[in-house]
């Protein structure tokens, strides 16, 4: 038997919740497939794994465009010598900015949609096609509180974020008698990685001492999901830190 392959797609800084997933499947034995649009920062990645022993292989691809997709899928499901198939995927895209409704572009909008919500289509279609054949295999999306709920500012955001909300269920209800557990992760609340740290004080808003989401608790929870037994598989999971208001 080789070892198993994970891809994460939408991999960036060091402290962010991608590299995080990526450094979670390693511990866990797995090589790791980092996906990712900027060649220095994943490469900092599958460094930091392969220093602390693991494999990693780092992949430059836009996550919006179906055939980097349907490559990078190509690539996972057959690796090469001493590695097995994929059987656990991550997709965790995602911008984020507030923007006044009437002042959104149409541009925008697409391409806000195109990042949360197509991209995940993508993912979630070449994981279901490789994946059922097989019988197994876990599908992970990364959702936010605007997938449940629009906030001022956030249209744009939010309608990306439940579409792909709604594709994960879709999924879910259709591949899982299949064998193939789909997941919905929400993130409700600030993400204790890069983009906040790099705003200073004004990121923390006094929310030191765990009033942030640790990225290693996220992906802790990612893990926990793919290791479930199938007699009682989580569709939906969402996390937040004790002082976030519900």
């Amino acid at each position: 038997m080789g070892k198993p392959v994970a891809v994460v797609i939408g991999v960036g800084a060091e402290r962010g919740l991608g590299a995080a997933l990526c450094r979670r499947f390693s511990v866990g034995g797995y090589h790791v497939l980092i996906a990712g649009r900027t060649a220095a920062k994943i490469d900092q990645v599958a460094a930091t794994i392969v220093s602390s022993g693991g494999s990693a292989t780092p992949i430059v691809m836009d996550a919006t465009k179906e055939e980097d997709i349907v490559a990078l899928f190509d690539r996972a499901m057959a690796p090469g010598a001493g590695f097995e198939p994929a059987d656990l995927v991550a997709s965790n895209t995602g911008n984020n900015q507030r923007l006044d409704f009437r002042e959104v572009t149409a541009k925008q909008f697409e391409d806000f949609w195109r990042v949360g919500c197509f991209s995940g289509f993508l993912v979630g279609r070449e994981a279901a096609r490789r994946f059922v054949p097989l019988g197994r295999g876990t599908i992970i999306f990364t959702g936010a509180s605007a997938s449940i709920r629009g906030k001022p500012g956030f249209a744009h955001f939010s309608a990306a974020k439940a579409g792909l909300r709604m594709i994960s269920q879709s999924m879910a209800r259709e591949y899982g008698p299949a064998g193939v557990h789909v997941a919905h992760v929400v993130v409700d609340g600030g993400i204790d990685g890069e983009k906040l740290r790099s705003r200073g004080a004004a990121g923390l808003r006094g929310r030191e001492d765990d009033g942030l989401l640790d990225i290693d608790a996220i992906a802790e929870n990612h893990w926990h999901i793919h290791r479930q037994p199938r007699s009682a598989w989580t569709q939906e999971l969402d996390l937040r830190p004790f002082k976030e208001t519900f």
